[in-house]
Formats: structure tokens, C-alpha cells, sequence
């Protein structure tokens, strides 16, 4: 059986949020008359808020990953089976693109095009590995129920408190490569982030099993 409408909801969840983070940036950039600031928070809270809401609407469908390592987390800890792993990243993939490509028609922009905005160097490769190993630590420590809101303000504040504004998925620095608005990210930048995230990814599954086995042990 083809699970066709799991990866039917990772696709539009992962284009959703990605013409919401675009989108929202470049209504930033129109409006925030140059300050960068104003722009980023503006940024910020259209992300949060449209991550909060897809979570919660289609999670009940796929999971709601809508990011290629928190699925390759779980099906890793088979909380997602592994022959469906393959179609939740195409998906995932397939749909960050087609999010930035709405969002340019949606402003009258010319729908095809690369960003030119480096994001490069140790420190916002860092930056990608914690936010991304702190995304998978939310994830898998969120209380049944909470984790549209926990992962959607965790999101909001790793915006702020990581050089790189927070990627922490590789279908982010894929669809932001097709972009060069605010949000953008320049091409040839593209591999070292998706590396920093796996391994922040699989760093955070780390973290959270050591606190779960020391919890285990103290009870």
C-alpha cells in the first residue's frame, strides 16, 4: 500500500512553512524601511505561528516532520517505518522548493532564481549543529500534546540565539537556495549546513537518550 497521503501532507506542510518563512521575509524586508531587526522579528513570528498551526493540523497525518533529519531520527527509532523515509524526504524536499517558488508569485517576483546570500564559516556551521540538536532534543522530550508548542517556541528563540537564524533543517537550506530574498541562503552554502544539521540532529537523539536512561536509573 502506497501511503500516498503522508507524503501528500509532508509535502504541502513543508511548502506551507517555507512560503510563510519567505514569504513573511520579504513583506519584512518591504517594510522594515532597511532595519534588519524589525525584518527578523517580523520573520520570526510568521514562522513560529505557521509552524504552531501546520503542526497541529497535520500531524495527526504524517507526523508532521516536515524536515528530512527529524525523519531520519524516526525511522531510525522506528517510530517511523523505513521504507516510507525515502518518500517523506522527496516530499519534504519537493515542497520547500515549491513553498519559495509561491512565495515569489505570490509578490510578483520572478518565480526562478538562486540566492546569492553566504552563510558560511565555523560559527554558523555551529550555529546549524545546536539549533538542530536542540530541535530533535524538543522533539523527542515534548510531553504527548505539547510539541506544536514546544517546537514552535523553541524555533522562535533559536531565531534569535544562533548566528545562522536557526535553518535546523536540511528542506530549509534546500527550498532557500531557490530564493534571493531575506530568507535566502547562496547555493554553494547549502552542503556544509545540511552536514551540521545531521549531525546536530543526531546529536540531540544522543542527548535525550543519555537524560532518559539517567532517568530510568534514578527511578
Amino acid at each position: 500500500m502506497i501511503h500516498w497521503k503522508r507524503y501528500l501532507s509532508e509535502l504541502v506542510g513543508t511548502a506551507a512553512l517555507f512560503c510563510a518563512v519567505i514569504g513573511s521575509g520579504i513583506m519584512a524586508e518591504q517594510l522594515a524601511d532597511g532595519n534588519v531587526a524589525v525584518a527578523l522579528l517580523a520573520n520570526t513570528l510568521a514562522t513560529v505561528f505557521a509552524l504552531y498551526v501546520l503542526i497541529e493540523t497535520l500531524g495527526p497525518i504524517s507526523g508532521a516532520h516536515f524536515n528530512p533529519v527529524v525523519s531520519m531520527v524516526m525511522a531510525y527509532r522506528k517510530d517511523l517505518a523505513r521504507h516510507h523515509l525515502m518518500g517523506y524526504v522527496l516530499a519534504q524536499l519537493a515542497g520547500a522548493a515549491v513553498g519559495a517558488w509561491v512565495a515569489h508569485a505570490m509578490f510578483g517576483l520572478e518565480i526562478l532564481q538562486w540566492s546569492s546570500k553566504v552563510r558560511t564559516g565555523p560559527a554558523q556551521w555551529l550555529a546549524e549543529a545546536v539549533a538542530t540538536a536542540g530541535l530533535l532534543f524538543v522533539i523527542l522530550r515534548s510531553p504527548e500534546g505539547k510539541a506544536s508548542s514546544l517546537v514552535a517556541c523553541y524555533i522562535g528563540a533559536a531565531y534569535w540565539f544562533t548566528a545562522s537564524t536557526s535553518f535546523a533543517n536540511p528542506a530549509a537550506a534546500f527550498g532557500r537556495m531557490f530564493t534571493d530574498t531575506f530568507a535566502g541562503i547562496s547555493p554553494s552554502d547549502v552542503p556544509a549546513f545540511v552536514l551540521a544539521q545531521m549531525v546536530g540532529g543526531f546529536l540531540g537523539l544522543i542527548l535525550h537518550s543519555l537524560l532518559k536512561s539517567d532517568q530510568h536509573r534514578g527511578h
